[in-house]
């Protein structure tokens, strides 16, 4: 049957479609309608609106016809089906429940094939691949209860908690395989000329069954003071650390280091700081640091496959993380210049500044601020000594100067990660903003919920949707994802894969359909 013969056949189709639409119509020359305010006539506009489109759906799918094939449907496995029923299937999608009457293609002892439901690319379950996007999209920024609340106010689906974790489970599982992609293809040199890579750790409270091995074992001998509530101190066992990446490039920026002091001197030089760009930001907790800052090196490659920019790593002091990403750039042949961030010496000197003038005010400050001065002009060791001096002719007792020795520790343990008059002239960021922003927006906004005890698939796949989200890649991801469902749920499952194509339906074809034995 030619396109024109097959569209006039769906045109017949749709008479309950326009009946429902008449209705509508009806309802707002009504005087129910006249009598409304303007957001009650949209929610009344938005139900009715909803059920029309559901039998719009439903209508357009009886009207594909019951998916029969002229050529053989062989299986994966080689067996040929050649038994042929009508098998029916729900669809729960956005606007509500839908039934589809396709043909199944059978053979004792083997499952049976649906060219139908590849037509279409439905997933094994009953849910939509659409409804199962706005699931993704309301869980990467809501809890599983205020996913729910929104899908069944927002739409006609008739959907359960526990279907929300497995739905944005499933919705992240090609995250990997999708990078992996990326990475392969074409690369391109664009951005500013700096590329920077940046690591830190976020905890996460999980269930003790998820925790790793020597924090579940140090879970389970800890002892509960209390039987409803953790006490003070006692959830340091209850968390597994995730790791959170950060990739981007950024112009150079050079600056004095009393351009850092005294913010006015760049604003008086109209000077602007530079954003970054092509920013991709991603955490895990199933996978161990390496792996992660492995990762984070492949993506940084592939932005830079001639190695012509700058690498740069930013870190809080994390010795592990300094330890592997040397490794790493060791391994694959880089010059990785590792920058210890500002902040965390400037918290590591008000701490210690506070031993010595424990009131705020423009003493403590200053205080602060010539040391801060000097330790960006490359003086970090003299500074740990000076501190160290004041403290011990002060005959400050171990307790009190407790911080002053953190602090220069801290500093003469990261000298060489602390060149700052050096990396300020080559105009190198030396601040974890971007990393500590990601920490706080994919882990602590969305994880760190009062009382919450996740699974590691679920936080996993929370982590996943979140970073797609965050670096804007949500769209192209799911494009993506789609076609990999549609190679696990359908291509594979035929002989060389390739589904047989279905043939259009005619109206005799669609009057034989009730004849054929629906097996549910």
């Amino acid at each position: 049957m030619n396109a024109s013969a097959r569209l006039s056949l769906l045109e017949q189709a749709y008479e309950k479609s326009r009946e429902e639409f008449e209705r509508m119509i009806d309802f707002l020359k009504g005087p129910d309608a006249a009598e409304m305010t303007e957001s009650e006539l949209e929610r009344a506009i938005g139900k009715r609106g909803l059920e029309m489109m559901r039998i719009l759906m439903q209508e357009h799918i009886d009207g594909r016809g019951p998916g029969l094939c002229e050529e053989n449907v062989r299986g994966a496995d080689g067996v040929e089906r050649t038994h042929v029923r009508l098998q029916k299937r729900e669809i729960e999608t956005v606007f509500g429940s839908i039934e589809e009457n396709r043909s199944g293609y059978g053979f004792p002892g083997v499952d049976s094939l649906h060219p139908l439901d590849a037509e279409f690319n439905l997933p094994k379950e009953r849910f939509s691949l659409e409804l199962r996007r706005r699931v993704a999209l309301e869980a990467a920024g809501s809890s599983f209860d205020e996913t729910l609340e929104m899908i069944r106010g927002g739409t006609g689906a008739h959907i359960e908690k526990r279907q929300i974790e497995e739905l944005t489970i499933r919705a992240a599982q090609d995250f990997d395989a999708f990078y992996r992609l990326r990475r392969a293809g074409a690369a391109g040199l664009s951005g500013g000329s700096i590329l920077v890579i940046s690591a830190d750790g976020k905890g996460v409270v999980m269930r003790a069954e998820d925790l790793r091995e020597h924090t579940r074992k140090a879970a389970e001998a800890g002892t509960r003071k209390m039987g409803t509530r953790l006490s003070k101190g006692e959830k340091k066992n209850r968390k597994r650390m995730a790791t959170v990446a950060a990739v981007y490039t950024i112009a150079p920026f050079a600056r004095w280091p009393e351009d850092l002091i005294d913010k006015s001197r760049l604003l008086a030089a109209g000077l602007a700081r530079p954003r970054p760009e092509r920013k991709r930001v991603w955490a895990s907790l199933e996978k161990e640091p390496e792996e992660v800052i492995r990762e984070a090196f492949e993506e940084a490659r592939h932005r830079d496959p001639g190695g012509e920019k700058t690498w740069v790593a930013l870190v809080d002091g994390n010795r592990d993380q300094i330890r592997i990403l040397e490794k790493t750039a060791k391994n694959n042949g880089l010059h990785l210049t590792i920058i210890v961030d500002l902040i965390h010496v400037i918290e590591y000197l008000w701490k210690a500044g506070r031993v010595f003038h424990s009131e705020s005010g423009p003493e403590l400050e200053s205080w602060v601020m010539q040391r801060l001065l000097k330790i960006l002009k490359g003086k970090a060791g003299l500074m740990a000594g000076g501190m160290r001096r004041s403290a011990t002719l002060r005959e400050l007792s171990a307790d009190v100067r407790k911080p002053v020795d953190t602090c220069a520790s801290y500093l003469l343990n990261h000298a060489p990660y602390l060149c700052y008059e050096r990396y300020l002239a080559q105009g190198l960021p030396v601040a974890t903003g971007v990393i500590e922003g990601a920490c706080r927006h994919l882990v602590k906004d969305r994880m760190d919920v009062t009382g919450a005890r996740w699974t590691l698939t679920g936080a996993e796949a929370v982590l996943r949707l979140r970073a797609l989200k965050s670096s804007h890649d949500f769209e192209e991801y799911w494009t993506f994802h789609e076609a990999c469902e549609y190679e696990r749920n359908h291509k594979n499952l035929y002989a060389g894969g390739k589904v047989p194509a279905v043939i259009s339906p005619s109206p005799k074809q669609n009057q034989k359909r009730d004849h054929l034995k629906v097996i549910k």
